[in-house]
């Protein structure tokens, strides 16, 4: 099962399983769900943290001086999958306070379930040290986490995790199939996709919850 790769990370945690579960309540109204999205994108980015390098820096105490350790944020790009990933930005961000941030835009064409890009906000020239973080609520058919890579690799970009809230394991496959180095951070892989491309149990449309559309 794709969920049983060792490039899944499935973080479990209390407050992970408590957060989600409140996502997935039919009544969270959406200034709810967003705090739940928010609070669970710096769960998995702190998760996603834990294997990242980090260099010595002197220091100075009120006492003496010492070292200390620090990431190195300049080169590290948060890329929201828009629109829903917007709610994730402020819990990757306080995570992760002095990277970058590039928004992209894609979404799924619900008769084709293929993405579309209407919009990205990134040079056509990056760093290729720079570690990319996309941020997607879901990761379904796994099309638009694919198109936001690709667009990413284009521009120079080896060095990727993706962070979502909940997978389908056939977005999982799909992924890896064609980006078999990246890593996923997830709170849970669910059941499956349905006859519309929606994750089951899941939590219904992302982007609609957190804004309070329909």
């Amino acid at each position: 099962m794709a969920a049983g790769s060792s490039m899944v990370k499935v973080c479990d945690h209390p407050l992970i399983r408590q957060a989600l579960g409140e996502l997935r309540r039919k009544e969270t109204v959406p200034l709810e769900f967003r705090a739940r999205v928010g609070e669970l994108a710096r769960y998995l980015s702190y998760e996603a943290a834990r294997d990242l390098s980090v260099a010595s820096v002197e220091i100075e105490t009120p006492l003496m001086k010492t070292t200390a350790e620090r990431v190195d944020e300049e080169k590290m790009i948060l890329a929201p999958i828009l629109r829903a990933g917007l709610a994730m930005i402020d819990g990757a961000m306080a995570t992760f306070p002095h990277a970058q941030v590039r928004h992209i835009g894609i979404f799924r064409d619900e008769k084709t379930l293929q993405p579309v890009e209407y919009y990205c906000k990134v040079p056509a020239v990056l760093d290729p040290e720079t570690l990319v973080l996309v941020l997607d609520p879901m990761l379904a058919t796994g099309g638009s986490a694919i198109a936001a890579i690709d667009l990413f690799k284009k521009r120079g970009i080896t060095r990727f995790k993706f962070i979502c809230l909940i997978a389908a394991p056939e977005g999982i496959a799909n992924v890896q199939s064609l980006h078999p180095e990246v890593p996923i951070y997830t709170a849970n892989v669910d059941q499956k996709l349905n006859e519309r491309g929606y994750i089951v149990p899941g939590l219904g449309d992302a982007g609609d919850r957190c804004f309070g559309t329909h």
